[in-house]
């Protein structure tokens, strides 16, 4: 209901002036923030918004019903952006709302525990401006603990799709689009719920143009809590089944960190001979995925390479 009267709402406004789209020569960016019971970061989320220095920002927060401070939260800031909070089905279906409400030529997307750094709408728009045949930029992107601080570099990379099949280089809230891809292309799948955003940017750059601009532009935040720490084999056994789909063949990578994630579910390691079974299982493990994913059998290059990863792994232990 709140999604139709707001559509409702902007075409109203669209018909009474042009300025939804341009504030002098400055296009509009709309920014997406999905939430669930994320008040204790959700702040700090809208803080990074709004203190951008770009003059022409919509900002929409579509929360799926939260029981935690979230609602009290978005009513302190309601005079500055649009939300709701009601059930969804689940972030996915939370974007794909706010990108349907949104009325901006250029979108991003900014989980509720995630961060803007200064300057970085600014930089996207300003890329799009000097590359106009460009539909989707992404930038650095860091991971930061739970209470803020830099933990690490998001391993991003220049764009190149087929590396794209072996690694997802691209950091989700360091992501601008032009909105009018989806013009041509379907949003975000809902029945993905690790990797939908990786299904994306390869549904997207099969068909757009995508760019990579090295400057710092975004946070993730890594605390145990978050679906990319505590659901690492249901996320990669997504991502292969996503990669399968896309590219027919699936990297060895990706089916190695699905094994190393179920053994680690399995076993524990806190002996010299668990360990080296531990380790042993998982090139047993590797290579009946990766025949059953790909369906090939390892060649002599692949028992080369997966011993070889056995002795590193033994050697880092001290074993």
């Amino acid at each position: 209901m709140f999604l139709r009267n707001y559509i409702e709402k902007v075409r109203a406004e669209a018909k009474m002036s042009d300025s939804l789209q341009s504030n002098n020569g400055y296009p509009l960016v709309s920014i997406v923030t999905p939430s669930f019971n994320q008040g204790k970061y959700i702040e700090a989320t809208i803080n990074s918004v709004l203190g951008q220095d770009y003059p022409n920002i919509e900002y929409l927060v579509f929360d799926g019903g939260s029981t935690d401070n979230t609602v009290e939260i978005l009513r302190k800031y309601e005079r500055k952006l649009t939300w709701v909070s009601e059930k969804d089905r689940g972030q996915s279906d939370a974007v794909n709302k706010g990108f349907k409400a949104a009325r901006g030529e250029i979108l991003g997307w900014l989980n509720s525990d995630d961060t803007y750094e200064p300057g970085a709408i600014r930089a996207a728009v300003e890329f799009f401006i000097k590359h106009p045949g460009v539909k989707m930029v992404y930038g650095k992107g860091a991971h930061i603990y739970e209470n803020g601080e830099f933990m690490e570099w998001y391993p991003t990379e220049p764009f190149e799709l087929q590396r794209l099949s072996e690694t997802c280089f691209i950091c989700q809230p360091a992501v601008f689009l032009k909105a009018s891809i989806f013009d041509e292309i379907d949003m975000l799948d809902v029945g993905l719920h690790y990797c939908m955003d990786y299904d994306l940017w390869i549904r997207i750059a099969k068909k757009f143009k995508v760019e990579y601009l090295p400057l710092h532009l975004a946070n993730t935040r890594l605390y145990q809590d978050t679906k990319t720490l505590s659901k690492r084999v249901e996320a990669h056994a997504e991502i292969i089944e996503t990669v399968k789909r896309h590219f027919s063949i699936v990297p060895r990578n990706w089916i190695y960190a699905y094994g190393h994630y179920v053994l680690d579910r399995l076993l524990t390691r806190d002996t010299k001979a668990k360990y080296i079974a531990h380790v042993g299982l998982l090139a047993l493990m590797v290579f009946y995925y990766n025949y059953r994913v790909n369906r090939v059998l390892p060649g002599s290059a692949d028992l080369k390479e997966w011993v070889g990863r056995f002795f590193k792994h033994v050697r880092s232990k001290g074993l």
